[in-house]
């Protein structure tokens, strides 16, 4: 199921943002016990031309917005690396 929620992650990620660098991972581990425990804890980090001149804010922000059909029931906690290319 993980495999399919980042397929997914990446998918979403690419078709708003058009990234020149994307890593999504699991970080589900780092969440045992936790109450969102097995309901989806990533980290993606991307870079993205799509970035530039945004705050940091505004770069998460972009993020959520690509994965928003996702956020209710397949991702719990999500952390962001977002760049500009050359940053």
């Amino acid at each position: 199921m993980t495999v399919e929620k980042i397929e997914r992650i990446r998918r979403l990620l690419t078709a708003a943002l058009a990234p020149v660098e994307l890593d999504v991972i699991d970080e589900g581990h780092k969440h045992a016990g936790h109450t969102g425990e097995g309901k989806g804890h990533f980290f993606a980090r991307i870079v993205s031309r799509a970035f530039a001149g945004k705050n940091p804010i505004q770069r998460h922000r972009m993020v959520y917005d690509a994965l928003a059909e996702m956020m209710p029931d397949g991702i719990h906690a999500l952390s962001i690396e977002a760049k500009a290319p050359g940053e």
